[in-house]
């Protein structure tokens, strides 16, 4: 196993490419990185068999930025007919796996190849069960299978708890009608990323106050009123009339980057659409400050050089915030729901 293979959004494997050359490179693995434009995904070619095992043990797939999915493995040829006869043969090197998931690009293609897999799974599912290759045990790795055609697979494994959360990094959230905007599934999916699931009563729970800077019309203050938590919502535009009638909802026409909170409040939320540089500092004075415990920003990306923008905005936000005394955890992803752009998740500490 020498290929480290990952999912991205189409148009960023050389995000992809740069971030995991990144990585190997502070683990010190020798390989290269190769992707084609708008295929969805990139690899990592290895000089060494170990080398996409010390990358993967050597990092959280929830801390990396751009990938979607990983998994280590081979790609392989399968005939027309009896695939499953194929696969078993060369998963006789592979250790035993404890859940299976089929995954496919996210291209056009990839979503009708999408149709073969739904009836493949069942009858391959079956054959591993009965070979022993597959049992129901979340302590063994994840086999994972990554459908370029139908005769073409990447045959990939990871760690159950290092992978990503959904296959090939895609959350199934459905968008509520009730909700002003499609942007509410952004915060929806952030909250999924950034906070165990079990936090979720502790760190949005019901009476608590937030701030949502650029709301109109309100797909995130949408979110956070769900939660039953009070919101200042914060745009020179108008909001969705049925979300006023809550009355959770205080809207105050004034620039986002201007509003300062009269009290500190447990959220700030921030989806305005400006120069990352100009909403990176935003987060550092809300954090700095002390206006807020948490915050979710999202950040604009520039046509190029995207990764090294990202890391160095980050890099700004943590030495601000190092220069003020305030420690906080910092996370960073492109999440399935954003386009040019990526999500910040800042906690003080």
């Amino acid at each position: 196993m020498k290929t480290l293979f990952l999912h991205c959004r189409a148009g960023f494997e050389n995000e992809v490419c740069a971030e995991i050359s990144d990585l190997a490179a502070r683990l010190d693995v020798a390989g290269y990185a190769k992707a084609k434009p708008d295929s969805a995904y990139a690899e990592f070619v290895c000089n060494a068999a170990d080398g996409p095992q010390t990358l993967m043990h050597g990092q959280r797939f929830a801390k990396l930025i751009f990938p979607r999915q990983w998994a280590r493995g081979d790609f392989i040829d399968l005939p027309e007919k009896d695939r499953i006869s194929v696969l078993l043969a060369h998963l006789a090197s592979y250790p035993v796996c404890g859940s299976l998931w089929l995954e496919v690009l996210d291209t056009n293609d990839g979503k009708e190849l999408s149709k073969f897999c739904k009836m493949f799974e069942v009858p391959l599912r079956k054959a591993l069960s009965k070979a022993g290759r597959l049992v129901d045990d979340p302590r063994k790795p994840r086999l994972l299978l990554t459908f370029k055609s139908g005769r073409a697979v990447f045959v990939g494994l990871a760690e159950a708890d290092n992978c990503a959360m959904w296959p090939m990094g895609i959350p199934r959230l459905k968008f509520p009608r009730e909700a002003p905007s499609r942007s509410t599934l952004k915060l929806e999916e952030a909250w999924h990323h950034f906070i165990p699931r079990d936090d979720w009563d502790k760190r949005l729970a019901p009476g608590m106050t937030a701030v949502d800077l650029g709301a109109a019309p309100g797909g995130w203050t949408w979110q956070l009123v769900k939660r039953n938590i009070r919101v200042i919502a914060v745009d020179n535009g108008p909001m969705d009339e049925n979300l006023m009638y809550l009355g959770l909802v205080e809207h105050q026409r004034a620039d986002g980057f201007a509003f300062k909170p009269r009290h500190p409040v447990h959220w700030m939320v921030c989806d305005i659409v400006e120069k990352p540089a100009r909403n990176a500092a935003l987060i550092e004075t809300w954090l700095g400050e002390g206006w807020c415990r948490e915050a979710v920003v999202n950040l604009k990306l520039p046509m190029k050089q995207r990764y090294a923008e990202v890391m160095r905005l980050l890099q700004r936000i943590e030495d601000g915030l190092q220069a003020r005394g305030v420690k906080a955890t910092i996370g960073c992803k492109q999440l399935y729901h954003d386009r040019e752009e990526v999500t910040c998740h800042l906690r003080r500490l």
